[in-house]
């Protein structure tokens, strides 16, 4: 009875022995249409090559365009994204030159990048200055922009560190100033305490040689002589150097040629205190400093003494004013530049 359940339990065995083989064979079998395993590929070995583009005030640029061009005439073009970055992966060990265009910006190309077998580089930003095209739209679109800036600038300007010099330009393609610009530079040289000092230093030179004795000595005398010194200088710049200037359309600044020969520079500079610049940018005899001198002179009658008062008063100080304009020109030719703080040495001086 054994011997016969003996088949049987052979034909047991070989079921669950078929059983436990199933799963392999399962295994060996094809995937289902749509159902394929996807593998993740190996990442490509090389050399990586990326930066950022930005313009010249420092913002990125994007879709500013890269060209990567190497040996064996390997060449890639990619552009930078919204966060101004490229990058350049997969690359062979060598050189390679990165050429940067952008829309309205110029080209620049980098000087050759060298890298080793999977290396990783980053390059510091890379700058795209505007074209000459855009640069020149701009200047003469926001031409009292610019001026602005300039007189900034001249405002800074003063000999020594001290004493204003603030009617001197010493880039000669200045930009004109409008009518307002000319009042706010002459209210910020009158109102400028060195404009107080040299009016006080007038008067205690006055008080000491008894000139204008009709003013008296003492406090009273020296407040009167301060008066009138400070009044004859607030005169001359506010008529001379804002509402004249305003009405003729010139500009009271005098311009530093700063070539030529001394006997050119110095014929200018004299020369300077008849002649001015117009709004136009051509030379045109200056009726806003002459009449202005003048002016100043008649005003002056309201407040000097009674003795010193008259025609006289009036062609002496105006011919004081000019003459006075003249040898100031002289210096501010020849010395005040390498002395002027702040004096923009780059700026363009006559061509």
């Amino acid at each position: 009875m054994a011997c016969a359940a003996l088949p049987g339990l052979l034909l047991l065995c070989a079921s669950w022995a078929a059983a436990q083989a199933t799963p392999a064979v399962v295994a060996d079998l094809p995937d289902a249409p749509g159902f394929a395993t996807q593998s993740t590929p190996a990442a490509a070995p090389g050399a990586t090559i990326e930066g950022t583009v930005v313009d010249a005030g420092g913002d990125v640029l994007e879709g500013a365009q890269v060209v990567l061009t190497g040996g064996n005439g390997l060449r890639r073009v990619t552009e930078s994204g919204s966060d101004g970055q490229f990058i350049f992966s997969g690359l062979p060990a060598g050189a390679f030159t990165l050429t940067v265009t952008g829309q309205g910006h110029s080209t620049v190309t980098l000087p050759p990048v060298v890298v080793a077998a999977e290396e990783s580089r980053f390059l510091p930003a890379v700058i795209l200055p505007l074209n000459s095209g855009v640069t020149e739209v701009h200047v003469f679109a926001n031409q009292q922009e610019i001026a602005e800036q300039q007189i900034h600038i001249e405002e800074t300007q003063r000999v020594l560190g001290v004493v204003p010099n603030f009617y001197t330009s010493f880039d000669w393609h200045a930009a004109p100033m409008d009518a307002k610009q000319k009042f706010q530079l002459a209210f910020r040289d009158l109102l400028d305490p060195i404009a107080f000092a040299g009016a006080a230093a007038i008067a205690g030179g006055e008080q000491i040689e008894g000139i204008y004795s009709g003013y008296g000595t003492g406090i009273a005398g020296y407040g009167k002589r301060f008066g009138a010194a400070y009044a004859n200088d607030f005169d001359a710049k506010l008529i001379g150097g804002a509402v004249l200037p305003s009405l003729f359309h010139q500009d009271p600044r005098y311009f530093y040629k700063g070539t030529g020969s001394t006997e050119s520079r110095a014929l200018y500079a004299v020369s300077r205190a008849v002649l001015c610049r117009g709004n136009n940018g051509r030379t045109e005899i200056s009726y806003s400093h002459i009449l202005a001198s003048f002016a100043a002179g008649g005003m002056s009658n309201l407040y000097y003494p009674q003795a010193n008062r008259g025609a006289s008063l009036v062609f002496i100080n105006g011919a004081i004013e000019i003459a006075g304009s003249a040898g100031t020109n002289l210096i501010r030719e020849f010395i005040l530049r390498g002395i002027t703080t702040h004096a923009d040495r780059a700026a363009k001086v006559n061509p």
